[in-house]
């Protein structure tokens, strides 16, 4: 008998060294984990090209101070960038995933493999960079100001003859003892309070993070100025709503010194509800088949305004209900009083771009101790949210156009793909599920046919 291994023996020896993990519905299917070879996020391309189409995160690292010097700069601050961002828009809000994502070929891809970056950046690399070279001051100023010159950057795509700005707040639940969490009672939890100025594209035009027991329109001067200072020389309409929280007559001063025309919900008082009593007093008559609603307008002048303004009164009769509902909004609109009150209630929007973002990109992830870094961490999620907005609304065809960018982040970004490497070319072969290839390639040609980032 010869020394050669027989066919049972290759058998047995095959199957100690196999790595494959078994189910016991059907022993015939194996399970192999091959991270370098397919991806999860192949989705993530059609975002890099979008990405090299408007210059985004090319212009963010410009603007950006690297600090390192000398041979131990492995990942180029441009790279870094996009990890973090990229990253973000796949949902991985933590940079405990980097370890993983730093082998994934897409990752690899959109980082910059052509750029001479073999594997993207580990989670300790990528939290030095959060927590270190972006806290400083310089960086932070300019890093807080990218969300809106990213909007400036896609705004030169097609001219525009108004602006809608929307201010309103959120909380963000905090964990443990983090630097400036504190319970807030409106909000009925710990938290941050942050503070977001959206434009009426679903575009966020800047955010704040703020300690979680500070008022709704805290520091909005500080938000809102540099965003107006972009749009002060532009010959467009300019409209701002906020709801009643930002009922506050410097406010109102600065939006009329700037030229804004703007519809703010008004706290209710009893000198308001004199204006409207014989609209509640004469009921219409029962029982209500639909609802009823009345308008008035006339001026007003509280004990803080140095002059009077319009405030219109929405008096809303609802089957079943008693009593009605009275809302006041104060406005230099003029318009009929119906339209000023449909055009406030059209900031409900504002909130659905919240929901995306929390949902999307989760943006709520703010678990570091220092509030520096958090706040840092909320500027780098803007970016994210930014560059999933512009996807939905520049790329997207129209049979595709209403979804959300939790939606797009479900069906788009998380395209498996199998990454076949050859020598001049790397091909991702696609699962054709959620997009076919035509949805990716009218993607594709959309983002194509933008206008170019200037050189």
């Amino acid at each position: 008998m010869g020394f050669g291994t027989s066919r049972e023996g290759q058998r047995m020896g095959e199957e100690q060294n196999d790595a494959s993990l078994r189910v016991d519905f059907d022993r015939s299917v194996k399970i192999r984990f091959v991270g370098a070879k397919v991806s999860s996020d192949a989705g993530l391309l059609a975002y890099r090209e979008l990405d090299e189409r408007l210059g985004l995160t090319e212009m963010a690292a410009e603007h950006l101070w690297d600090m390192r010097f000398g041979k131990n700069i492995q990942h180029s601050m441009l790279g870094l960038v996009r990890q973090s961002v990229y990253g973000r828009i796949a949902g991985y809000e933590d940079t405990n995933d980097a370890d993983y994502l730093r082998h994934d070929p897409t990752m690899r891809e959109v980082v910059g493999r052509m750029e001479g970056h073999r594997r993207a950046a580990s989670s300790s690399q990528m939290a030095r960079w959060e927590t270190e070279f972006l806290t400083g001051t310089f960086n932070f100023d300019a890093l807080r100001g990218l969300p809106g010159t990213w909007v400036q950057r896609v705004q030169g795509q097609a001219s525009i003859d108004r602006i809608v700005l929307d201010m309103d707040s959120s909380g963000s639940p905090t964990y443990g003892n983090q630097e400036g969490a504190a319970y807030n009672g409106h909000l009925g939890e710990e938290c941050y309070h942050p503070l977001f100025c959206f434009n009426h594209f679903g575009d966020l035009e800047g955010a704040m993070l703020r300690p979680g027991n500070v008022h709704s329109a805290e520091d909005w001067d500080v938000l809102l100025e540099p965003i107006v200072e972009r749009y002060r020389h532009m010959d467009i309409e300019r409209f701002f709503r906020g709801d009643a929280a930002f009922a506050r007559p410097e406010l109102y001063r600065f939006l009329e010194e700037e030229g804004f025309l703007y519809a703010i919900r008004l706290p209710a008082n009893r000198v308001l509800y004199r204006h409207v009593e014989h609209l509640m007093e004469s009921a219409p008559r029962w029982p209500l088949a639909t609802r009823q609603v009345r308008y008035k307008s006339f001026r007003y002048r509280a004990g803080s305004w140095d002059v009077d303004r319009r405030v219109v009164a929405k008096v809303e009769w609802r089957a079943g209900e008693l009593f009605p509902r009275v809302g006041f909004i104060v406005t230099n609109l003029r318009r009929w009083s119906k339209n000023v009150v449909r055009f406030y209630n059209q900031r409900g929007t504002a909130e659905q771009w919240i929901k995306g973002g929390k949902n999307a990109v989760k943006w709520t992830r703010l678990s570091c101790h220092r509030f520096v870094d958090n706040a840092v961490r909320l500027q780098l999620f803007a970016l994210a949210y930014n560059l999933a907005n512009f996807m939905r609304r520049l790329a997207l065809p129209e049979p595709v156009r209403h979804w959300s960018l939790t939606t797009l982040r479900e069906k788009l970004v998380k395209i498996g793909a199998k990454v076949v490497c050859h020598a001049r070319y790397v091909v991702f072969q696609m699962a054709e599920v959620a997009v076919p290839r035509e949805l990716f390639g009218a993607i594709l040609q959309r983002i194509q046919g933008l206008s170019p980032a200037p050189t």
